[in-house]
């Protein structure tokens, strides 16, 4: 029962910036891990960053310095702050999770649909 609903993509120039969102809803007892995902045409689903509950990120290399994710666990939201975008951030972002439904449940991961970035040179 568990959804997970990506907003602000679009459209922006090199160099522009875009924050997206991802609120998660639902029956969800604890969120671990959210993260971003993306993939581009050809190219394979990469990751982008995560955080963790207790707020320590990674970032992929080609983000790291551009990009800042953060959340917001009373709202079940992460957040992706994109500045100084380039053309090859062109991509379908995808929100995910690690979380439990119930206490004594499993970690499960779900996904977002996703949402299209596209940044024009």
């Amino acid at each position: 029962q568990v959804q997970l609903v990506e907003s602000g993509g679009g459209l922006v120039q090199a160099g522009g910036s875009l924050r997206l969102s991802c609120a998660a809803s639902g029956n969800i007892f604890s969120i671990n891990t959210m993260g971003w995902y993306r993939q581009a045409p050809g190219k394979q689903r990469e990751l982008v960053a995560t955080i963790i509950s207790g707020a320590s990120t990674n970032y992929a290399d080609s983000v790291k310095g551009r990009f800042a994710i953060s959340r917001d666990n009373a709202k079940n939201t992460v957040y992706l702050q994109m500045n100084s975008l380039k053309p090859e951030d062109t991509a379908v972002y995808y929100c995910t999770a690690k979380l439990r439904t119930v206490i004594t449940g499993p970690v499960i991961n779900w996904w977002g649909q996703g949402t299209q970035v596209t940044v024009s040179s």
